[in-house]
């Protein structure tokens, strides 16, 4: 069975955007050797603009082959006219109840019950889904998550969006894997105890 994989950015603190969202002081903290870490380990989650200006179009998936994401997080792309940020994998979906029309034939759109739906992509063959974002989403599926992968900035924030909205809850989870990286930057797996 496929696992649902919450790859997120954070910062140490925590957050995965500032209060209105916006993400992008993360990027001053993507030097070479993280870069190089995540063309190697992770090409999948590089957007295709960003495998484009690396080179790697090609490189096969390792991870993941369905991103599943909110509208929240597919909406910054979608503003500069990336209607299919992640057309390299077999299948996109955004969640949302106020898009109607998917922007690209190659998105699928979810507005009804998205467990269901992710239950329904675990039970299919392929590789894992990566949960993409954003905090809201991750709060509706925190059942479903399987695996979490934080990526996480050497920077506090103090304030902003969480890595999930939801509730208080002690989840137990194993560590599974630790990288730190030249940047301050370190990578922690974790499986979801059941």
């Amino acid at each position: 069975m496929r696992k649902l994989t919450y790859f997120i950015a954070t910062t140490v603190d925590g957050f995965i955007g500032g209060p209105d969202g916006d993400s992008d002081f993360i990027y001053t903290f993507l030097d070479p050797e993280f870069i190089g870490h995540l063309t190697a380990e992770y090409p999948e989650t590089i957007s295709a603009a960003g495998r484009a200006q690396l080179g790697i179009e090609d490189a096969p998936p390792k991870r993941f082959d369905t991103v599943l994401m909110g509208r929240k997080t597919y909406e910054p792309g979608l503003k500069v006219g990336m209607t299919s940020p992640y057309g390299h994998m077999r299948e996109q979906y955004v969640v949302s109840r106020s898009l109607t029309v998917s922007p690209d034939p190659q998105v699928r759109l979810i507005s009804g019950d998205v467990a269901a739906t992710v239950r329904e992509l675990k039970a299919r063959d392929g590789l894992d889904i990566w949960l993409c974002g954003g905090a809201d989403l991750a709060a509706q599926l925190v059942d479903e998550i399987d695996e979490y992968i934080v990526k996480t900035y050497p920077v506090v924030v103090g304030t902003g969006m969480p890595m999930s909205t939801a509730g208080f809850g002690v989840r137990p989870l194993e560590l599974t894997g630790c990288t730190a990286l030249g940047g301050g930057q370190v990578i922690t797996s974790y499986t979801v105890k059941r």
